[in-house]
């Protein structure tokens, strides 16, 4: 599983930082810096997910490959 952020679409909010600060990260002005297709490793799968539910801009997606 990875995840991506679109940064044109964050805003910021640090919802998914809240649900798991150690692989959400965020930049000096508080947008999310993880960029494209970042590796979750298993045992964060749930909470990961959890995280990107809870952007309020849907800036954040996940690819099964």
């Amino acid at each position: 599983m990875k995840v991506s952020v679109d940064s044109s679409r964050c805003e910021a909010h640090g919802m998914c930082e809240a649900s798991d600060p150690e692989f959400f990260t965020l930049d000096e002005d508080g947008y999310s810096s993880i960029g494209l297709d970042k590796e979750v490793l298993a045992a964060q799968e749930n909470q990961v997910r959890l995280g990107v539910q809870s952007c309020p801009m849907g800036a954040l997606s996940i690819s099964d490959d």
